[in-house]
């Protein structure tokens, strides 16, 4: 079998900073990978296709490359060495199986819906804040403080320190970008060290005064009489916040943009905001993953569709690739019908994003609620895109909304 690095593939870069908006879209679909499913990149292979993507996020010989990426970077100690250590997803094998057991049911969908009216409470006061003529951006009145008043209430913190959250979780979120731990790791690891005293705090308080939250239920959380450490509840604490915030943020913004631009598929969630709300959060996961590119990094010989990648082989797998696969036709559309298509956007296997019960409640919410209190929604101008190196957000979504008079 050839070796993945002896072949003529198409080229794809990733981090170019200029592949924002229509320009990344355009890069995106002209993509044509070898034999329709890899491609080169400035680091390793892109893999394009579903079933291709599948195997090497389930493969127990490939793992995300956290731990390689410390190494690389001299991250031998301190904060953000011990959050990486700790970080459930560089922890592999009987460990992250224990851990899971531990955390699932505090994340369990019935779990979340308890969270569900703070949900609403938040997003009615935030929508008492526009503006008489409905201009806004609906990335500083919405997008960013409503993750982080919700990660509050599901942390049991006071709803005052939700900047603080935010301002933590953007920048321990930068540990997974490259360009940010060359420039920037002095600012990560003092977040990371802030949190790390905040979340001691915390959970000595839930200790002593048992709430309706993640913590108490962490803290509780036994398994034929195995409970977690300490250090494991202040590191799942801290990964519920980092998935929680920015990438919720971002998704949630991609999808009012592209409701934004399609006034029939508006209309259409306003008909039914109960019934096609979470239809709309799914479509929008399919058509703009948030987390276009998740690594792994091979630990051993795999060999997939007669190709061998040599262990240390880092692997792209295009969740924005695989999520149009066999969809036709490629719109945006929140009705859509015919077989359903297993995404990407939140990974697959055992790593599968143990926030996403939190995130489509979230974003399910939020949907809903704008949608039967705004009548029409439109771009008030020109949005400002981030990079699809990380997380790939919006850096400012100019709306104009226009209320619904009578809404309560």
């Amino acid at each position: 079998m050839p070796l993945a690095g002896e072949l003529e593939l198409p080229t794809f870069d990733h981090t170019d900073v200029e592949l924002r908006g229509d320009r990344y879209r355009a890069a995106m679909a002209a993509v044509h990978g070898h034999d329709g499913w890899l491609a080169a990149g400035p680091f390793g292979f892109i893999v394009l296709d579903r079933e291709a993507g599948e195997f090497f996020l389930r493969t127990k010989d490939a793992v995300f490359p956290g731990l390689t990426i410390a190494q690389l970077f001299g991250i031998a100690e301190g904060p953000l060495h011990e959050e990486i250590v700790k970080n459930i997803i560089n922890i592999n094998g009987g460990d992250h199986r224990r851990l899971r057991n531990l955390v699932n049911p505090a994340l369990a969908p019935r779990a979340i819906d308890r969270y569900r009216p703070a949900m609403r409470t938040f997003l009615g006061q935030l929508l008492e804040e526009v503006p008489p003529d409905g201009r806004c951006d609906f990335i500083e009145t919405f997008a960013k403080p409503y993750p982080s008043l919700v990660i509050a209430q599901v942390m049991g913190a006071p709803l005052t320190d939700a900047p603080r959250l935010h301002h933590w979780s953007a920048w321990i979120q930068r540990q997974f970008d490259p360009t940010s731990l060359i420039a920037e790791r002095a600012e990560i690891e003092r977040a990371v060290a802030e949190f790390y005293v905040y979340a001691d705090d915390l959970i000595a308080r839930c200790r002593n005064n048992s709430g309706t939250d993640l913590i108490t239920d962490l803290i509780s959380a036994e398994q034929s009489g195995d409970r977690l450490s300490h250090d494991e509840l202040r590191n799942l604490v801290l990964n519920v916040l980092v998935g929680g915030v920015d990438t919720s943020q971002s998704q949630l913004a991609h999808a009012v943009r592209l409701l934004a631009s399609h006034p029939d598929q508006w209309q259409r969630l306003r008909s039914d905001p109960d019934g096609l709300a979470l239809a709309a959060v799914d479509e929008a996961l399919r058509y703009e993953p948030i987390t276009p590119f998740t690594a792994r990094i091979t630990v051993a010989e795999v060999e997939h569709r007669g190709v061998t990648f040599p262990p240390g082989a880092i692997v792209l797998i295009s969740a924005w690739h695989a999520n149009r696969q066999e969809v036709e036709p490629d719109g945006f559309d929140i009705a859509r019908t015919g077989e359903s298509h297993r995404i990407l956007t939140f990974g697959a296997g055992i790593h599968y994003c143990v926030g996403a019960n939190l995130a489509r409640a979230e974003m399910q919410e939020g949907l809903a609620m704008l949608a039967r209190r705004v009548h029409s929604i439109r771009l008030g101008g020109v949005p400002t895109f981030g990079t699809p190196s990380g997380i790939y957000g919006l850096e400012s979504l100019p709306l104009e909304l226009e209320l619904e008079l009578d809404a309560g």
